[in-house]
């Protein structure tokens, strides 16, 4: 090694520090300091700011318009339009909290399973959990004459008996990623089978039901299913975050996760059950809407340039697509509206084909 290099690895050890210090900012109160990613936090709060302006102009929207003025009046009770103050606190503030919440649920949801089966492709609409939700809420609607509580049970269930069923036929001394993507596409095919025989076997009537449902639609949605939502997400997102740690481990690989103290398969199994949650409460409040859970932490990881899974963005931009998609989705051909899952099936089957391009030129 020649002296003059030494002051250039300097140089360059320099360099290095200086870009990570410009990358992340650290926190301290007291003794603690808490250290994040400086573009991925201006991401997140760019993303807050475009959930809360998707939600106002929701509800400003539709055949009675609503003035900024009197969106905070109604919610607060206060306004003096009373049908105004009606459609806010009755119509559309309930849809617009749902559309949040939904979107939020369903992007952690596709963040753990990206994360869990080390796949680009590994969302619960490609490895059949949705599928399986869809099923359990058919065999409610069809053959069981079911309510919206008992369908939406059902799919919560069906959802949970896939992703047992998927996860039981990948064990092979442990669940390789590759595998459990694999087997829930094969799974998610045959419910896909009997999903259509069901619909084909219905009453004219029970089919209708069971399209409309299986369109996933926020037109019905009012303080029952967000708070459903809500609660779910205020138990399973903590236990969630509190496995990040386990979620920046397992794309090392199992054996380098499991010599810096992770127990893989414990923690594997914990996130899918999570992911599932979340997946099956989102889906039985609005029925499946496509596409969201696989985009969501894609679209994060590229606005925020990081190579890892962030949750919070991760659920940020579901929460944003969701709002966005549903704006449109009752504008675009008004008065008539359309479900958001057409949107979000629309943009999401584009997106797909993008990504698969963007993954075969790495090959």
């Amino acid at each position: 090694m020649s002296v003059a290099s030494v002051p250039d690895r300097d140089v360059l050890a320099r360099g290095v520090a200086a870009s990570l210090r410009r990358r992340h900012t650290t926190v301290r109160l007291g003794r603690t300091g808490i250290r994040f990613a400086t573009r991925a936090a201006q991401v997140n709060a760019a993303l807050v700011a475009a959930a809360v302006v998707a939600a106002v102009v929701g509800i400003m929207i539709g055949d009675y318009g609503i003035g900024l003025d009197q969106v905070g009046a109604s919610i607060l009770g206060v306004a003096d339009d009373q049908l105004a103050q009606y459609f806010v606190r009755e119509v559309r503030l309930p849809r617009a909290v749902c559309a949040l919440l939904v979107g939020a649920a369903l992007g952690m949801s596709g963040a753990i399973f990206q994360t869990v089966s080390g796949n680009p492709l590994g969302s619960p609409d490609i490895i059949g959990f949705t599928t399986g939700a869809a099923t359990g809420a058919l065999v409610q609607i069809i053959l069981l004459d079911g309510g919206t509580l008992a369908v939406a049970i059902a799919a919560l269930l069906g959802g949970l008996v896939t992703a047992a069923i998927v996860y039981g036929l990948s064990w092979r001394a442990g669940v390789a990623g590759f595998r459990l993507v694999l087997v829930g596409i094969g799974v998610g095919a045959a419910l896909g089978a009997v999903n259509a025989l069901l619909v084909v076997k219905a009453s004219l009537e029970a089919a209708q039901t069971a399209a409309q449902w299986l369109a996933g639609s926020l037109n019905a949605t009012l303080w029952p299913e967000a708070r459903a939502v809500a609660i779910a997400l205020a138990v399973l997102t903590p236990v969630a975050i509190g496995c990040s740690r386990a979620l920046a481990q397992l794309p090392l690989g199992d054996e380098t996760a499991t010599g810096l103290g992770v127990r893989v398969e414990r923690s594997r199994l914990v996130l899918v059950l999570v992911g599932v949650g979340l997946m099956g409460v989102a889906t039985a409040s609005t029925g499946p809407i496509a596409f969201v859970a696989l985009a969501a932490p894609h679209l994060v990881r590229r606005l925020a340039r990081t190579p890892g899974t962030g949750l919070i963005g991760s659920a940020l931009m579901g929460a944003v697509l969701v709002l966005v998609s549903d704006i449109v989705a009752r504008r675009l051909f008004a008065p008539t509206e359309l479900a958001v899952g057409v949107i979000t099936g629309s943009l999401g089957g584009l997106y797909l084909i993008w990504l698969l391009a963007i993954e075969r030129k790495r090959l």
